[in-house]
């Protein structure tokens, strides 16, 4: 039986990643520090172990066969607040898995950010992600440590944070409309969006783990297509009959996002699909 560690493992993808490994007959173990995951998503037949992810150390098990890193301070707007934070989880912590795959021979699956394929210095988050990502590919090149990178695009999906500091937009939405207010829009609305549902994402984040398949640089994990803002609100207006207030633009946040090439469509026969409708279409708030 093949042994996993998920850092982040009682967060939104952390959580999926795990029920879809279990389902696999994966013996999985999670490191998470709890500050934005909830202990509501443990799931029986997971050994979880309440850590900072700079504690990687501290675990006592051995024979590890793969690492999906996904700890990290994950949010544009929250890192502007504290950027030693994020500079500390997403760059340290990633050395941290880094040095402790290399000691213990495991291969890592790290979750990069779509963010890369913009000016990192728009935000610490962005920064900190393409730092983490520079740090995997010194460990592979100097240290032969068998890491693979996948970058996500916007990952929506059951168990999503309903959150107005830590969701994503969608969360950020559902929030305001369990209290009956208006959804917030950035700006003219008129950015676009790579919505990549979650079970997709960890479908992509499985077949790159378990393959033997390596990438000269990274696995892109978006849908290919994007939706403007305005787009997102129409289809919540239909569904929720809810109003907009439009807010200033804020830092970082970028024009376009979209997948930018086919490798892991075309080398892992990956299938992501476009359920963003009929997933808002089926919200229950």
């Amino acid at each position: 039986m093949k042994k996993v560690l998920v850092t982040g493992g009682v967060g939104f993808i952390g959580t999926n990643l795990i029920n879809q490994l279990l389902k696999n007959g994966i013996n999985v173990v999670s490191i998470d520090d709890y500050s934005t995951g909830n202990k509501l998503n443990e799931v029986k037949g997971v050994k979880y172990l309440n850590h900072d992810i700079e504690d990687i150390f501290s675990i006592k098990e051995k024979n590890f066969d793969l690492c999906f890193h996904l700890a990290a301070q994950s949010r544009v707007q929250p890192s502007f607040i504290n950027p030693q934070e994020s500079v500390r989880v997403n760059v340290m912590g990633t050395t941290k898995v880094m040095e402790w795959a290399k000691i213990n021979d495991v291969k890592v699956v790290y979750a990069g950010s779509s963010s890369k394929h913009h000016d990192p210095s728009d935000s610490p988050y962005a920064m900190t992600k393409f730092l983490g990502e520079e740090i995997c590919k010194l460990y592979k090149k100097s240290f032969s440590v068998n890491v693979e990178i996948c970058r996500f695009y916007n990952v929506y999906g059951p168990g999503e944070n309903v959150d107005e500091k830590f969701g994503n937009v969608i969360g950020i939405w559902s929030a305001k409309i369990k209290k009956n207010q208006p959804i917030p829009i950035v700006g003219d609305g008129k950015q676009k969006r790579d919505f990549i549902h979650v079970y997709d994402l960890v479908d992509g984040l499985i077949k790159i783990g378990f393959s033997e398949k390596s990438h000269k640089d990274a696995w892109e994990l978006g849908t290919g297509i994007n939706y403007s803002v305005n787009d997102l609100y129409n289809i919540f207006k239909k569904k929720f009959n809810v109003d907009s207030v439009n807010i200033p633009d804020q830092p970082g946040n970028y024009r376009k996002t979209l997948r930018v090439n086919d490798d892991t469509l075309k080398i892992l026969k990956w299938n992501p699909k476009d359920r963003l409708k009929n997933h808002i279409d089926n919200l229950k708030l």
